[in-house]
């Protein structure tokens, strides 16, 4: 009988259902629904709709049963860091609040000057300073006498808590917890010290479980609204970066990997996390991985740029010259947008993609546009120059990491594999292996989902280990090579240029 499974992929843009199954060493997926996921603003602050969220798990549950499939398990993940609180009766106390939230701007300062020493948090984690990481987002909740807070009785990381939502059991899954910035990786759990920094103890989490472990079945409510039966929820690497990396199709331990996104994250997989004053000062994160890795990687600010740069286009009622006439960019697809860009002068404007001013503004171009201004470059106007502007930047700030990486790798680095939606951007792609100096592998674009769907393959005991899931993903997907095409005095000239801009 053939073994289908349940993958619920949420993104902190869109998500979507899947089913899965493996048959003679191939992986074969059927997207069942996407959605939106969208950023409420309400009363100062920005949240997501976890009952929004909920609603779409059990519309695509519902359509997986009127399809007539018999599925076997059933995993869930999502970006990192937010949380849920659930009150003493067993209810969500509010919506979660979002990680682009401005609350924290300040409170990781504050909380280092005043709390734990930067070093000692670094030390005890491992884990890249971000102002929205878990750790900071609780504090400033805390200062802000935050009443969810003030009255949880557990605080569930969002793929825990849509879990729970399925089950009515309490997890902390490793990968996501990691992403927090409380995980202590030498004792696989989370720091007492740092928990307690900002008011609660570790019964306010859920018990700690690795990828693979099933951690209940289906209520008798979600059970009758779906029409299923007692489906196990398994606890996939929720963390989405966790479930990619773990789908990243590659031969041997000798690669790095750039899971392109809304982030790019980018980084290797290590047998234990890597933890000194080299890392601590350029800012690495050590993340749970599968099988007891680390994923010793970079936060970049990714296809974010891109995204809210097009939004604004098309709200503006922008147009693009293409195919010989004027359209709107709302009718412009991906590659004709970027094609465009391609005509533009390389290398013209250079910005830093991590600076802070990037992170949330209300208009995307016209931080881009000050950046530029105020660094004493050209300017970018049209939606191609834009749109240039930020991927010579990628491919810089690409270069920059991998660098880095090279420096901690215990083994070489001559093979990048790309991964995720920005794997099909092959201008990016040709313009980081340039960058770069190395062999660019893009694909699979939806490493998320696979990896989530061979992880409760992995549970179910159809595959052994990891690289055996990497070697049906490997056969099952179609990778595209970039190689370097000769230009790298350029690119060279470029980088040494991104380094005063952005020092």
């Amino acid at each position: 009988m053939k073994e289908y499974f349940f993958a619920v992929d949420l993104g902190a843009t869109s998500g979507r259902t899947i089913v899965g199954s493996i048959a003679d060493g191939h992986l074969e997926q059927e997207e069942i629904t996407r959605f939106p996921n969208n950023l409420i603003e309400t009363g100062g602050h920005f949240y997501w709709d976890i009952y929004a969220l909920y609603f779409e798990m059990i519309r695509g549950l519902k359509e997986v049963a009127r399809r007539g499939y018999q599925i076997t398990s059933i995993g869930i993940d999502t970006w990192g860091v937010d949380f849920v609180f659930i009150g003493d009766d067993d209810a969500i106390l509010r919506n979660p609040m979002a990680y682009r939230d401005p609350h924290t701007f300040g409170r990781m300062e504050e909380y280092m000057d005043h709390v734990v020493s930067r070093r000692e948090v670094y030390d005890i984690t491992g884990i890249q300073f971000m102002n929205f990481n878990s750790l900071f987002q609780l504090y400033a909740m805390r200062q802000a006498s935050n009443t969810a807070l003030q009255h949880c009785k557990k605080v569930l990381f969002v793929p825990d808590a849509l879990s729970w939502m399925l089950t009515g059991e309490a997890v902390c899954e490793y990968t996501i917890a990691s992403t927090s910035q409380m995980l202590d990786p030498r004792t696989g759990d989370l720091s007492e010290k740092l928990i307690e920094s900002v008011g609660l103890k570790r019964h306010h989490f859920g018990r700690m479980v690795q990828p693979g472990t099933q951690i209940g079945v289906l209520t008798a409510e979600v059970q009758k609204m779906t029409g299923l039966g007692p489906v196990p929820v398994i606890a996939v690497a929720g963390h989405d970066t966790g479930a990619a990396v773990a789908a990243v199709p590659a031969k041997n331990e000798q690669f790095a990997y750039l899971s392109s996104g809304t982030w790019s994250l980018m980084g290797i997989e290590t047998q234990k996390a890597i933890i000194n004053d080299r890392s601590y000062d350029l800012n690495f994160t050590n993340e749970g991985g599968i099988e007891g890795t680390t994923r010793f990687l970079k936060n970049i600010c990714g296809m974010w740029l891109y995204e809210r740069c097009r939004k604004e286009w098309i709200s503006r009622g922008e147009r693009l010259e293409v195919r010989g006439e004027s359209i709107p960019l709302s009718d412009v697809s991906h590659p004709e947008l970027q094609g465009s860009a391609m005509q533009v002068e390389a290398f013209r404007s250079i910005i830093n993609p991590d600076d802070k001013a990037f992170a949330n503004p209300s208009s995307m171009i016209e931080a881009i546009q000050s950046y530029c201004r105020e660094t004493g470059q050209a300017v970018p106007e049209t939606p191609a120059e834009i749109c240039r502007c930020i991927f010579d930047s990628l491919a810089l700030r690409y270069k920059q990491v991998f660098q880095w990486l090279k420096e901690f790798a215990d083994f070489d680095l001559n093979v990048l594999h790309v991964i995720g939606g920005g794997s099909l951007n092959k201008y990016l792609n040709q313009f980081t292996a340039d960058a770069l100096g190395v062999e660019v592998l893009a694909g699979p674009q939806e490493c998320t989902a696979i990896g989530n769907i061979m992880l409760q393959a992995k549970a179910l005991g159809l595959v052994n280990d990891i690289w055996q899931m990497r070697k049906i993903i490997a056969n099952s997907v179609e990778m595209v090579a970039y190689h370097p095409t000769g230009n790298q005095a350029a690119w060279d000239q470029a980088f040494e240029r991104y380094l005063e801009i952005t020092k």
